[in-house]
């Protein structure tokens, strides 16, 4: 019997959580932090909100799904992410020792994959690619729109 909790609806509900940041005027980026096909916690961008730059969706994440576990490690957690995550995110995935990072779009200008895979902890696993086209339509709308306003 196939599982319904699997990579693609655990990254739908990841652009479910980019569109909330859309409309709320954030980036929209999103993630979903998973144990063991249980949800731990669904975030996305609160920069503005919070007005602070360390508010991106998978720092979001990582201190939500801690605070569940009870633990400052992610082991055995996969996270969802819309976007490839910043040096700043990969690195405090590498200290949660995540086992697992999925991301949709490549971030070519700001994504931790400029600098490699050393990034992260040597066990986490990375893939990417799984809804890449509607992660991405989302950015380049938010930033159009962005440009558009501001003129």
């Amino acid at each position: 019997m196939l599982s319904v909790y699997n990579d693609e609806y655990f990254m739908k509900l990841a652009l479910a959580e980019a569109r909330k940041a859309e409309l709320a005027g954030e980036i929209p980026i999103g993630a979903v932090l998973v144990h063991h096909h249980k949800i731990l916690a669904k975030t996305h961008n609160q920069t503005e909100l919070l007005h602070d730059v360390t508010a991106h969706a998978e720092m979001l994440a990582i201190t939500s799904g801690s605070e569940f576990l009870g633990s400052k490690y992610l082991k055995n957690c996969s996270l969802y992410i819309t976007l490839e995550p910043c040096v700043m995110c990969a690195g405090a995935l590498r200290w949660a020792q995540i086992s697992r990072v999925v991301y949709a779009a490549e971030d070519d200008k700001m994504g931790f994959m400029r600098y490699g895979k050393t990034l992260l902890h040597p066990k986490t696993q990375v893939e990417y690619g799984l809804c890449s086209e509607e992660a991405s339509e989302l950015l380049t709308r938010f930033f159009r729109n962005k440009r558009i306003h501001k003129t």
